[in-house]
């Protein structure tokens, strides 16, 4: 900030590291590409692979996950986990849940949208996507 170097320590509470590509602590095989970064959604929703890149100032940190909006109590008072079952095959994802209860707390609703979050983490250049993965299955517990 004032021209002086510093030694840092940097805790990612919320985020992982997003080495860009060259950068000396990358691995051969990842050096021209940069490090992947993985930005998992929900059970209902899309996850992103991205990679790091040259001039992200957040010490090349980036997102790693939607982040939650409802805590876990009030995903439970929101969410039927058997409502949520039938809606989650209603869409081709197969799910089997440990507990309706662990499901309910895990509601896509619970999350931020993915895509705003990707879409954000590449406009604000700290990764760039790679690829948008959609779900399958769920397994729960």
């Amino acid at each position: 900030m004032d021209g002086v170097r510093r030694r840092l320590c940097v805790h990612r509470k919320g985020a992982t590291r997003a080495l860009p590509p060259g950068h000396p602590d990358l691995p051969g095989d990842l050096a021209e590409s940069g490090q992947p970064v993985l930005v998992p959604g929900t059970m209902g929703t899309a996850s992103y692979v991205m990679a790091g890149t040259a001039g992200n100032d957040a010490f090349w940190s980036s997102a790693h996950g939607a982040g939650r909006v409802w805590s876990r109590h009030q995903a439970l008072r929101r969410v039927r986990g058997e409502e949520l079952h039938d809606e989650l095959e209603s869409h081709g994802i197969a799910v089997r849940p440990k507990s309706w209860r662990a499901l309910a707390e895990e509601a896509p609703d619970a999350y931020k949208d993915v895509d705003a979050v990707a879409t954000a983490t590449q406009s604000a250049g700290l990764a760039r996507l790679v690829a948008r993965l959609v779900p399958l299955g769920v397994v729960k517990g």
